[in-house]
């Protein structure tokens, strides 16, 4: 394409289709853009991003590069190593040399590359990430404690793998601009000046977020402009500096006491969806067909290297003195997928190289290629058969997941945690999400359809979302969202008995059935005002004696069922138009108001 507009635009619809499908089929996106950006790309010849870009190529990417470090690097928290156990600290740190030493071996046997390129090679293969993982998981739903393994080491290994990446390349670079006996000179200025930008920027940013010396609103840009403020600085006082500084930047910052970095990596999900996507079809119209046909059998060496020694021997190192069995290790070994941050990483350096006339360069972009495309496909297809098989996959979901942290919320979401029900209240009002705290429930802080409630929340253990709250605007869209992940009569909402009656506030058909939670007329201002009255939620144990027509008579007009739990703890939820008949041995949950005074 000739009009630069068009092929732009051509892009960044292509991205969001790219998205829509993969979130469709639940499948990671990488897949979709991948293959779309080969058809554009070397197969049609539609679109070229050295055309389109010419000299605008190597500082895009460069800059997107850095922008996708600086988030990853702001999920890298200290306590979350040590929260989640020796195995993922041992992956992140052993388990990272193993597969950098391994494949770079490999590769360097195999497809004759220097020492230098099979290193850095090695080095950007280490990091999986979280977003090849969590849609992963989501189809494997392997144990808990697995997928916790799993979901953290794809959070924490990018900005370390890609680090390692950094100081590989900056190695090589020093060795190419001067002679060997000033190398590890050259190196340590690059390591010093990159340190000391990030960390010491880092830190004064984190002080101006502290005390909010930076209006509300101007925070997520001001943010993103100082990094890339940093990244150009650094570089141009340290030649290649830049990714070694924000990536420190971003670690100060999620690491600093009363700093709140929530804001600006959820202002990252916007700009990834475009950014990331875009910046992996164009990658992929980059990449040379003939170059890929020309790594002949070695390259199937190397993926053996990789999939069937790295890892297992990775996992097996990290594994030691964990208690982890066989079963739950060959699930581990099996599992880990190569992502964005592997080709975004690979393009830029391979960039770099070539600009400097460094032989070989052109090489890295297809191997790297070539790893994400074989891990990706082969473990999303078979990783759940293989879970099955080792017998170390979860049972079927049973917690409840309540988007709503009201009063009536939290005393229904700690009744079910006293039956030993599996609970988490979401909410983004923070006073509510405390009041939860409180109670020992446990919460989620922000909008539970974010990417980062896909990274943090463990959503693996919820089989049902209830929609309880004031949010009008927002309910039907967490609706939608988890029903495309977790299927059709898992989502129930508390219906506004405004959709009948006033024309403004109309739903969709479709919405309109999971209104009916509970029963008619249950609606978010009744329980609100039902607990202002002294309102309070118990269990009552059915028995041959006392039947649930004893409970409903008992009560009367004064309970809610809310939820039942039957005799095998198979758990039901009351709604409009289901009808349980709840029998002998049976526990009711259930919405209790007071004695009217007349009544008493």
């Amino acid at each position: 394409m000739s009009d630069p507009l068009v092929s732009l635009v051509m892009v960044g619809l292509l991205s969001i289709s790219c998205q829509f499908l993969a979130y469709k089929i639940r499948l990671p996106a990488i897949l979709p853009l991948l293959v779309t950006g080969i058809l554009v790309g070397p197969v049609f010849g539609i679109l070229n991003a050295d055309a389109l870009f010419g000299d605008l190529l190597f500082p895009v990417v460069s800059l997107s590069v850095a922008i996708i470090l600086f988030e990853g690097s702001l999920t890298l928290r200290f306590s979350d190593i040590a929260g989640h156990g020796n195995m993922v600290r041992n992956l992140c740190t052993i388990g990272v040399a193993v597969t950098w030493v391994v494949a770079a071996v490999a590769a360097h046997y195999t497809l004759s590359l220097s020492w230098q390129l099979s290193f850095l090679f090695g080095a950007i293969v280490t990091v999986t990430g979280p977003t090849v993982i969590v849609p992963m998981l989501r189809t494997v739903r392997p144990q808990t404690n697995l997928s916790n393994i799993l979901r953290w080491e794809g959070i924490i290994i990018d900005p370390i793998g890609a680090l390692l990446a950094v100081l590989v390349f900056e190695f090589i670079v020093a060795s190419q601009e001067a002679a060997i006996s000033h190398t590890l000179i050259t190196f340590g200025k690059t390591i010093g000046i990159g340190s000391f930008l990030g960390i010491a920027v880092g830190y004064l940013l984190g002080i101006a977020l502290r005390k909010e010396m930076i209006p509300h609103y101007l925070q997520n840009t001001a943010v993103l402009t100082v990094i890339l403020g940093v990244f150009a600085a650094s570089n141009y006082v340290a030649h290649e500096s830049g990714l070694l500084a924000v990536t420190l930047t971003g670690i100060m910052l999620a690491n600093m006491k009363d700093v709140d970095v929530e804001d600006i990596l959820e202002f990252k999900e916007t700009l990834s969806v475009l950014l990331i996507s875009g910046l992996f079809i164009l990658l992929a119209t980059r990449l040379d067909l003939n170059s890929v046909a020309a790594l002949g059998w070695g390259v199937l060496v190397v993926l053996v290297a990789i999939m069937f020694i790295a890892r297992p021997l990775s996992v097996l190192v990290s594994a030691i003195g964990t208690g982890l069995n066989l079963k739950e290790l060959a699930l581990l070994s099996w599992i880990a997928p190569r992502g964005i941050v592997a080709a975004a990483v690979s393009a830029l350096f391979s960039l770099k190289l070539e600009e400097i006339g460094y032989e070989g360069a052109n090489i890295i972009v297809p191997i790297v290629f070539l790893v994400i495309i074989a891990t990706v496909v082969v473990q999303s297809l078979t990783a759940k058969t293989v879970s099955h098989l080792l017998g170390v996959r979860a049972p079927a979901p049973t917690g409840f997941l309540i988007f709503g942290g009201s009063k009536f919320n939290r005393l229904m979401a700690k009744e079910m945690q006293n039956q030993g029900i599996k609970v988490c209240v979401a909410d983004t009002n923070w006073d509510a999400i405390r009041e939860a705290r409180m109670m020992e429930i446990p919460v989620y802080f922000g909008n539970p359809m974010s990417d980062h409630a896909a990274r943090h929340l463990e959503m693996g253990i919820f089989g049902t979302v209830l929609i309880m709250s004031p949010y009008k605007q927002l309910n039907p869209m967490i609706a939608y969202h988890f029903e495309y992940t977790m299927g059709k009569d898992k989502v129930w909402a508390l219906t506004n008995n405004e959709q009948s009656t006033r024309p403004s506030h109309q739903v969709s058909e479709h919405y309109a059935k999971k209104l009916t939670l509970f029963d008619e007329g249950i609606t978010y201002g009744f329980l609100a005002s039902a607990v202002s009255r002294g309102a309070t939620v118990k269990t009552t144990r059915l028995s041959e004696e006392f039947t649930f027509e004893d409970y409903l008579e008992k009560y009367g007009t004064r309970t809610t069922p809310l939820i039942a739990i039957d005799a095998d703890g198979r758990i039901h939820t009351f709604v409009k138009g289901r009808e349980l008949k709840p029998q002998s041995g049976w526990r009711i949950i259930g919405l209790i108001e007071p004695e009217s005074e007349e009544s008493v």
